[in-house]
């Protein structure tokens, strides 16, 4: 067989260890931010549609980044996210935007609406 065709059928073993050091470091974080992370996540992976592992990692890592350089200062969770979770979680996933599955979407629309043109000019 092909070297790494079993990382072509189960995903990048590298994001599967990085998953797992996320995972560890929400673990280690005080309750408050522990429960905070957890919320962010969750919205994150539902709004955002990340369809590339290595971006999804990115951006969780940074998340993890910013939660637990708020939690060593001693920052409280609002003053983190501000009053809206909801627009602090969608300014933060504007960052990792090349990573989300509609932008192939959009790109086979427009290569669509391109061929089409270019075969009705013809």
């Amino acid at each position: 067989m092909p070297p790494g065709w079993m990382e072509r059928v189960t995903g990048s073993f590298e994001d599967k260890r990085r998953w797992r050091r996320y995972k560890a470091r929400k673990a280690q974080l005080p309750a408050p931010y522990g429960i905070a992370i957890e919320g962010i996540e969750r919205y994150l992976m539902y709004a955002g549609a990340i369809g590339r592992g290595d971006v999804l990692m990115q951006m969780l890592e940074d998340l993890a980044d910013l939660i637990e350089r708020a939690a060593v200062d001693g920052t409280p969770i609002r003053d983190v996210v501000g009053e809206d979770p909801v627009e602090f979680a969608d300014t933060f996933l504007e960052n990792y935007a090349d990573g989300q599955w509609i932008n192939r979407e959009r790109k086979r629309l427009s290569d669509a609406i391109d061929r089409a043109a270019a075969d009705g000019e013809a």
